[in-house]
């Protein structure tokens, strides 16, 4: 259910819905250029919008000899508990599907909030601003993106994100596993399907097995429970910072890669992963990046740049977020990292958006080198 229609149309009014209203049957289009909403009966008993507002508010054009299908029903989202392996959805901002391969459990650190002065994080030496921050458990879920999907989405986020340090002598390789993922409990939208094999992704049915007696009824193969044991170190989701400014939400998760030698010193690598979301009305669109990386040798780096990753996105009320991946390295253990993106609005103007620091810790056992496709 990746289509640009239904990520603009259905997903966005979704989302504003779901955590109040029961949803029953979507009809989608599958076809080689996305999916897209034809004639979706979303019956909300909440709300009591009358089936021709929907169809008026989500029907898009029908491309020429493309065959409509229904892809699930949706189920209701859970307020508490977390979603267990083997759970098809959607994703409620990017529009892909997707299904759970196990959660996580991390430490939220919200600057938007304004928690009491106890159990706070501290703020890292040069870091913008005092505010101290207390973490709380939120719920993540590794998952794996449907292949079909994985076009539309390209343009939006990232679906080789997910990378690893090869292991060999090659201190700087790395390689990616395409169409994993990380997604938080709000960005659920959960669906049940009858399809034995609903989502295409080449681990699929390496991970999981079809047992209709269990809901859901995918479970995990002992594959994904040794792939998970064994790379556990890498794959870890541990922290994430949160900021807004003037609307614009920056989300980090840093995770600890491991470390290499290299010209007879240690270099410990991280990779994070940054969501820009765009709240408000307005259209803006990144056109900087500024950094300062802290490292616990006692150096501090400053790094300037036009975009993020070759790309200036715009974020607007149609398509409001934008999510990639970078990597850092350094010489030492531990640091630390912030900074702004520099944001212009449609009549030229600028402003900054905060980067919430966040630390660089490397685990304390550095384990084997990760095993990626490994079975």
């Amino acid at each position: 259910m990746a289509a640009s229609a239904l990520r603009r149309g259905l997903l966005s009014s979704v989302s504003k819905y779901n955590k109040k209203h029961a949803h029953r049957i979507l009809s989608v289009v599958d076809t080689s250029c996305g999916f897209e909403a034809y004639r979706p009966r979303l019956l909300c008993r909440a709300c009591g919008l009358p089936d021709g507002v929907q169809q008026r508010r989500f029907m898009s054009s029908r491309p020429e000899g493309k065959i409509l299908e229904t892809v699930g029903v949706f189920e209701a989202v859970k307020q508490h508990g977390k979603y267990e392996t083997g759970q098809l959805f959607l994703h409620s901002v990017f529009g892909y599907r997707g299904i759970v391969l196990f959660p996580w459990h991390a430490r939220l650190y919200d600057r938007d909030i304004t928690p009491p002065m106890s159990d706070s994080k501290p703020e890292p030496p040069g870091a913008h601003g005092s505010k101290e921050v207390k973490g709380k458990t939120h719920t993540y879920y590794q998952v794996l993106i449907d292949t079909r999907d994985c076009p539309h989405i390209s343009q939006r986020s990232q679906t080789e994100a997910v990378t690893f340090l090869a292991n060999h002598d090659d201190s700087r390789a790395l390689y990616a596993i395409p169409g994993l993922d990380y997604v938080s409990h709000e960005d659920i939208l959960p669906y049940n399907s009858t399809e034995q094999v609903p989502i295409q992704h080449e681990l699929f049915e390496r991970f999981l097995m079809y047992n209709p007696s269990k809901i859901p009824p995918f479970t995990a193969r002992d594959t994904l429970k040794a792939w998970q044991e064994k790379n556990h170190p890498w794959l870890e989701l541990s922290d994430v910072h949160r900021e807004t400014t003037e609307n614009i939400r920056v989300t980090v998760i840093p995770f600890y890669m491991g470390m290499r030698e290299a010209q007879n010193s240690h270099v410990y690598w991280w990779r994070y992963c940054i969501r820009l979301e765009n709240l408000g009305n307005e259209v803006v669109q990144l056109r900087e990046r500024h950094w300062r990386i802290f490292s616990l040798s006692g150096t501090l780096e400053t790094v300037r740049g036009r975009g993020v990753v070759g790309r200036e996105p715009v974020l607007s009320k149609e398509q409001p977020a934008f999510q990639y991946s970078s990597h850092v390295s350094l010489q030492a253990p531990s640091g630390h990292m912030w900074g702004t993106f520099r944001i212009e609005r449609t009549d030229g103007s600028h402003f900054d958006v905060r980067i919430p620091p966040f630390s660089l810790e490397s685990n304390k056992d550095d384990k084997a080198p990760p095993a990626g496709y490994t079975f």
